[in-house]
């Protein structure tokens, strides 16, 4: 099969729907298949860096403008001109059997168009919460929305029956042929909000997975706990919807004697340095900055505990997931995660950072005592870009028919 992602961002780009998406074309081309990417090119010093990798031929980078400080991420205006640019390109690849959309804005409506346009199957994973995201990224979003709605309606033809993101994503939802997300949490929820295929049916749950070879490895390096204070590792991007700042206040306000890395970038990290600067807490916190994806999960699996802080933004939850399959528990705020996992975690029992600081110091008693919950084995091998990349194959299979 020829299958042809489009993307919002260049897969070289960091986000962690780009890691999903390289790892699914690096499994799919494994498996015989030919993939092409459509995203916008990137700008700046990374892309530079990179240009050995965005040379590969698979990726199709369309005119773009940088839309962030950094010129990391960029903006394709969808349209006619766009079109015609995707159509040369793709032209020699071959005849595409597959169109899989993993986009939310102007690649999704690229995307959308390029499969009407040539009578494909296209297939929509929907990787973000938009209105959460939209919320806590844009200074104006509901504007934003109104953008994005007015586009839909004149690029694809969409009837949108209201004005909020649920009906901005039904929108896209009504032009594919399967719908997919990547937790049962996030499914019901885009279910119970009329985001659904156009020939009805639900929406396929196919979490993200993680490469089976670094797995293995990284399964390797489990050995017996080390005596000392409890080892907990928190990870992401460092910006309000991920809860960063909570979790530094709740581990001073715990009193906690505890080796603590924070791994990751992003905008709040020079705020959150000063703030343990200033609050000295009895816990040892180290800012590790951003890792390679191998080195990262060498210090999940070295970890006693992940702490996961986000509470009603993930579609996923990657990091808990990484954890559990490589036997390390979680400490989870958010409980549609929570019961995503179904075991080896602690739950925070509300939002408050009183609640957070509770539950770490008793992670931490559990830990040291040696009684802390064993994630579920299963996990692992549920996990695996393998078995997520046989599931997608046979979502393929049922839109090709």
């Amino acid at each position: 099969m020829h299958i042809v992602f489009f993307a919002d961002q260049h897969l070289e780009s960091l986000g962690g729907a780009q890691v999903s998406m390289r790892l699914q074309k690096r499994y799919l081309e494994r498996a015989g298949h030919t993939v092409s990417v459509v995203a916008p090119r990137m700008h700046g010093p990374r892309a530079a860096a990179l240009a050995g990798r965005m040379s590969d031929p698979a990726y199709i980078d369309t005119p773009s403008v940088a839309i962030t400080p950094d010129r990391e991420y960029s903006f394709t205006l969808p349209g006619r001109r766009t079109d015609r640019f995707v159509d040369r390109a793709l032209r020699d690849r071959g005849p595409v059997d597959i169109v899989h959309v993993q986009a939310d804005f102007w690649g999704a409506l690229t995307g959308h168009r390029f499969a009407a346009r040539h009578a494909v199957p296209l297939v929509h994973t929907m990787h973000n919460r938009v209105g959460v995201g939209l919320a806590a990224t844009v200074p104006f979003p509901a504007l934003a929305l109104r953008v994005l709605g007015g586009w839909q309606r004149r690029l694809l033809g969409s009837a949108a029956s209201g004005h909020d993101a649920w009906a901005y994503l039904a929108g896209l939802a009504a032009h594919a042929d399967a719908v997919t997300a990547p937790s049962a949490h996030f499914a019901r929820r885009l279910e119970s909000h009329g985001v659904v295929p156009r020939r009805g049916g639900g929406v396929d749950v196919i979490w993200n997975g993680i490469d089976d070879g670094i797995l293995d490895e990284a399964l390797t390096l489990r050995a017996p706990r080390r005596p000392g204070p409890a080892r907990f590792i928190w990870l992401g991007r460092m910006s309000p919807e991920k809860r960063l700042l909570p979790f530094l206040q709740a581990l001073c306000d715990s009193g906690l004697r505890a080796d603590v890395q924070v791994l990751g970038g992003g905008g709040q990290r020079a705020v959150a340095e000063r703030y343990i600067e200033r609050r000295a807490p009895e816990a040892s916190v180290v800012f590790g900055g951003r890792m390679t994806y191998a080195a990262t999960l060498r210090r999940i699996a070295e970890a006693d505990a992940v702490v996961q802080t986000s509470i009603g933004f993930e579609t996923q939850g990657m990091t808990v997931f990484e954890g559990a399959s490589l036997g390390t528990p979680s400490i989870i705020s958010d409980p549609d995660i929570g019961a995503e996992l179904e075991s080896g975690f602690w739950q925070v029992p509300d939002a408050s950072t009183r609640a957070l600081a509770d539950t770490l110091a008793r992670a931490a008693s559990d830990i040291v005592a040696g009684t802390a919950p064993e994630p579920n084995p299963s996990v692992a091998e549920r996990f695996r870009q393998s078995s997520r990349t046989a599931a997608m194959l046979a979502v393929y299979d049922r839109v090709r028919r």
